[in-house]
């Protein structure tokens, strides 16, 4: 069953099963591979979504940015933004805020049922920026360091704390960034390998995000690298290049999430078990259930002419129908159910 967020005065526990920390700092030595993320995506990171990551060997996974200042203060925003339960762990909430009392406000609603909380530092939507949210927050140390400080002041080790931040075009401002938030207390740092103004069309630079974390090791922070991340072979390259702890994909498990698994394009699996998420959840708006679909498809290659049919259906129910008419849709429990790799066309 969901649980919306309702202020309850602790933290849930951390324990080594549930710790983002613990698991970025120890995935090389328990699974000899760096930590696999599943990052934040603008709606698209809900419960449904997590838990298919989660099953694809994502040992951390993100929720969408949340604003803050929308959160506490709208109960109708907090049913909308933010579900869970039991089986939703390891997980981070990710926050759009641009002071320290909406921060702090926001941290009590959603600690009891997180594992812990990532301060956007990182998106360059121009709306937010000029509101003091996302990247506007790597030219604004001060501000960040302070909501940094206020929640480790606040919670300490039972509540970890991170930094999503992209690189400037100098990367000296970005290890002084990184050196200051680590003074701060933050737990770890992710670094997107892109500025504020580079297209996501461009490669990432994981020369800069090197750079940084030779730059800051004495600090005993670790950094999780980001940008480019589309196929298992490209996690290990990723940590080789950047020295990082571990890798997030964000781009790559939208369209396969599947691939911290192994997979090179999206199994039939994720398509299965997104359904049966989707739909012992609930909650998730029609649009993000068809857009997801539409993505994992034209991962595996499907005849464009059924993704562009699927497009135009315009609910669930007849969404559904148009999967058994067209393939062999397994339920929970069937035999098989989740297991397929290729997609099973009904000729």
């Amino acid at each position: 069953m969901e649980r919306s967020a309702m202020a309850i005065p602790k933290p849930k526990p951390l324990s080594v099963k549930n710790d983002p920390l613990h698991i970025i700092k120890t995935r090389k030595l328990t699974h000899e591979r760096p930590a696999t993320i599943a990052g934040p995506m603008v709606r698209y990171s809900k419960l449904p979504f997590r838990q298919v990551c989660r099953r694809y060997d994502a040992d951390i996974v993100y929720t969408p940015m949340i604003l803050a200042r929308e959160f506490v203060r709208n109960p109708h925003a907090r049913m909308a933004d933010f579900s869970t339960n039991s089986g939703d762990s390891p997980f981070i909430v990710q926050v759009g805020t641009n002071n320290v009392a909406d921060l702090l406000k926001f941290v009590e609603m959603v600690a009891p049922f997180c594992d812990g909380i990532g301060i956007n530092c990182g998106c360059p939507i121009r709306e937010q920026v000029r509101e003091g949210i996302g990247c506007a927050l790597i030219y604004n140390g001060e501000l960040l360091c302070s909501m940094v400080s206020a929640v480790k002041k606040k919670y300490g080790d039972k509540l970890r704390l991170e930094t999503k931040i992209r690189i400037h075009d100098d990367w000296d401002q970005t290890v002084k960034l990184c050196r200051d938030v680590c003074g701060a207390g933050v737990d770890w740092i992710t670094i997107h390998g892109r500025t504020k103004n580079t297209r996501s069309s461009q490669p990432a630079d994981f020369q800069a995000i090197r750079y940084v974390v030779d730059r800051i090791s004495d600090k005993g922070v670790p950094v999780v690298a980001n940008g480019d991340c589309y196929l298992l072979e490209d996690v290990q390259q990723i940590a080789d290049l950047t020295g990082a702890h571990g890798v997030m994909a964000v781009r790559g498990v939208l369209s396969n999430p599947a691939l911290f698994s192994g997979f090179i394009t999206c199994p039939w699996g994720c398509i299965e078990w997104f359904w049966y998420y989707t739909l012992e959840f609930g909650g998730l708006p029609y649009q993000l259930l068809q857009h997801h679909l539409f993505c994992m498809l034209e991962s595996m290659e499907v005849d464009r002419v059924l993704i562009k049919a699927l497009m135009k259906i315009k609910n669930t129910t007849e969404l559904l129908d148009w999967f058994d008419d067209h393939f062999e849709l397994k339920r929970h429990g069937e035999r098989g159910f989740g297991q397929a790799v290729q997609p099973p066309l009904k000729r």
